[in-house]
């Protein structure tokens, strides 16, 4: 699968496509490491046994390498952009939608896969995936995918809710009480793309073919859809461990949310449960990108062949409720994920799954779309700064 980097994507950022690999260098050969990695991160994906024991996939790295891990975490992908956008950091965990934003910003350097002698045990769906292969080019090193699932309050449904309708409508809920006040939505633009997702499913006369093009008609009703959503929501959340302790202590019964968030809280016996309802699921799969400065750069090879070790493929796939980047982590018995989690995980369901992409002007559904940038101002305008 051949992904070119539209002129739109390079236009969200001001810059031209011409020469886009060449004006990039590629490492060609690796040396000592240099001390240190400092990479910026999804909250959950750098563990070293401080969340839970039984989690620590950095502390044999640094005694194997020493190469001291640090992490910054980044709970958006806008968050992510502006950090690499500033500089300072070697690695990111980069989501779709900020991927190709810091490919098009040439933040990111092209990655020499014969430097990663793994690279043959990954996903073959995932190898040369849009959101970090561009114009022949390599730019990111798979790491974890999975969908935005809807958790829910088992305690205020007896049963799988089967629409998004519980989060994005006024309604009373089977315990007999309004969802105003205990559902969340994610505190990103690209929640747009859930809102898009829904209307395909109930409005098909907007034709949408994508969540992530949108024509300005398609846009506007998506608009006005969080616009209905937001007389009801609690809380916009972008942290993790926030919404966590909302569904612990604050009566919450319902929000997208990410596998993480809904583990965590089944392990500490929190009444909760999660779906994939009727209209489907937008979803992530991350890439670990390199800096185009990167000061560690041996380091952060050195890291990028780690992170596709079965074992910790295994266990992050356990931890995160998510699906490895290497297949034979979910079969070969070296880390606890095992063949039907990774079928509960949703492995099966790739193509059932909306991914995150960065929404451009010049889209392939329709020829022009709403680009990113206005999905960015008028979120902010729909959830009034919050």
């Amino acid at each position: 699968m051949k992904n070119v980097l539209k002129p739109g994507v390079a236009l969200l950022l001001g810059v031209t496509v011409a020469g886009q690999a060449a004006a990039q260098s590629m490492v060609m050969q690796l040396g000592a490491g240099e001390g240190q990695v400092n990479i910026v991160a999804w909250p959950g994906y750098l563990e070293r046994g401080e969340t839970s024991p039984d989690f620590d996939w950095i502390t044999s790295f640094e005694n194997a390498t020493s190469c001291r891990v640090n992490v910054k975490t980044a709970n958006t992908s806008d968050e992510m952009v502006a950090l690499m956008n500033e500089g300072g950091f070697d690695l990111v965990t980069a989501s779709g939608d900020a991927s190709l934003r810091m490919v098009a910003g040439k933040r990111v350097q092209p990655i020499n896969i014969d430097l990663i002698p793994s690279w043959s045990t990954i996903d073959d769906r995932l190898k040369e995936a849009p959101w970090h292969y561009v114009d022949g080019t390599h730019y990111g090193v798979p790491y974890m995918w999975g969908p935005n699932v809807l958790m829910y309050s088992t305690e205020v449904f007896p049963e799988a809710p089967k629409s998004w309708d519980v989060v994005f409508k006024a309604m009373d809920l089977p315990d007999g009480k309004p969802n105003a006040g205990r559902v969340q939505a994610y505190d990103g633009p690209i929640h747009i793309a859930d809102a898009a997702n829904y209307l395909m499913y109930h409005q098909p006369e907007l034709g949408i073919i994508s969540p992530y093009e949108l024509n300005d008609e398609q846009y506007a009703a998506a608009l006005d859809l969080l616009r209905e959503q937001r007389k009801i929501v609690s809380r916009y959340w972008h942290d993790a461990f926030i919404q966590i302790d909302d569904f612990k202590n604050e009566g919450m019964a319902a929000s997208g949310t990410w596998p993480f968030q809904v583990n965590l809280l089944q392990a500490d016996n929190t009444p909760v449960a999660s779906t994939i309802p009727q209209e489907g699921a937008t979803g992530w799969a991350d890439s670990t990108m390199m800096h185009v400065d990167a000061a560690n750069p041996n380091c952060s090879y050195m890291w990028m062949e780690h992170t596709l070790a079965s074992n910790l493929q295994s266990d992050l796939s356990v931890w995160f409720g998510a699906n490895p980047a290497v297949p034979v982590a979910c079969t070969d018995g070296r880390g606890m994920q095992t063949a039907e989690g990774c079928t509960k995980n949703g492995l099966d369901d790739f193509e059932k799954i909306r991914f995150w992409t960065t929404p451009v002007s010049a889209c392939e559904s329709q020829g022009e779309c709403v680009p990113y940038y206005r999905w960015v101002s008028d979120y902010i305008g729909v959830i009034g700064g919050r």
